[in-house]
């Protein structure tokens, strides 16, 4: 069963939902639908996804960097230490 529900658009949004209908050969009410549950099914996926699973598709994008900068870790930092106190 089904029940109506109002919405208030500004003009813009409106007009680009109806071209948006058209082009889809829908209805706007059918593309508010569709969205909504687009927006109900990411919420609920958060709620019990794990942080790896909301990073998953950043990670291993970026390319370039020192590959080896995870290691002795606590030397390079002391390093970089000494030589900005040197440059005073």
């Amino acid at each position: 069963m089904s029940t109506a529900m109002a919405l208030r658009l500004d003009e813009r949004t409106r007009e680009r939902l109806s071209r948006l209908a058209v082009r889809r050969g829908t209805t706007r009410s059918a593309l508010v639908r569709e969205a909504i549950d687009d927006l109900i099914g990411r919420e609920a996926g958060k709620e019990s996804a794990r942080p790896w699973d909301l990073v998953q598709d950043l990670l291993g994008s970026v390319q370039g960097g020192d590959p080896d900068r995870g290691t002795d870790g606590g030397r390079k930092v002391a390093r970089m230490l000494s030589q900005k106190r040197k440059a005073r």
